[in-house]
């Protein structure tokens, strides 16, 4: 049975990850902050929530930055929300973070006075949006394209590469919903939160051999 470490740098919504992939029969499915145990699993999980200057200083405080490069690099990966975020170059938040550096680009704020049509938008974003894919991945198997996922978060992705952009968003400006590099795959989306679709995206990533 194949193994799935969902790594825990104590910044997650670990449980319903975990469950969420178990659910989908993705195999042994095992929460863990134990470098050896990450790097003998078959397939790796990034969730992340919450501030992402907390994020990255556990992250590197444990030394995951450069686990995550290392383990990405070989077998299916997979970053979620603050997970796919701390993938980046640099976040604008808490006046500018340094992340992981594995995708070029930056994180943004929203803004405060999101606007779309005349209409005030609330930030942070949250609930269901559509998400336009842009790459033929296997992980958007038997996933429709402009499927509805679910978002919560005030700051997006600005891509550095746009080839590398496999789905993308909109709420009152275009962001990167979903990017995809080699054996990496990162959403902005919450799959575990996201019902039939994210089921499926789960599954398809159970059964995804890391290349395409």
């Amino acid at each position: 049975m194949q193994s799935v470490a969902v790594i825990d740098y104590g910044m997650g919504n670990l449980h319903s990850v975990a469950k969420a992939l178990e659910h989908v029969g993705a195999g042994r499915v095992q929460i863990t902050s134990d470098a050896q145990v990450i790097r003998e699993a078959d397939r790796v999980v990034f969730p992340g929530v919450g501030a992402i200057r907390d994020c990255m200083a556990e992250i590197r405080r444990l030394g995951f930055d450069s686990l995550v490069r290392e383990v990405s690099q070989d077998r299916p990966f997979l970053g979620i929300c603050v997970g796919m975020q701390a993938l980046l170059e640099r976040s604008e938040e808490n006046g500018g973070v340094d992340c992981i550096g594995l995708f070029p680009g930056q994180v943004r704020f929203f803004g405060k006075d999101l606007v779309e049509d005349g209409e005030a938008l609330k930030v942070p974003h949250m609930g269901w949006n559509e998400v336009e894919q842009s790459l033929d991945h296997p992980l958007w198997h038997n996933i429709p394209d402009r499927a509805r996922f679910y978002f919560v978060h005030s700051y997006y992705i600005e891509a550095g590469q746009p080839a590398q952009v496999a789905g993308r968003g909109h709420y009152g400006k275009d962001f990167a919903a979903a990017l995809a590099e080699g054996s990496r795959f990162a959403v902005q989306f919450h799959p575990e939160k996201s019902h039939t679709h994210g089921l499926q995206l789960l599954q398809n990533f159970a059964g995804w051999d890391g290349r395409w």
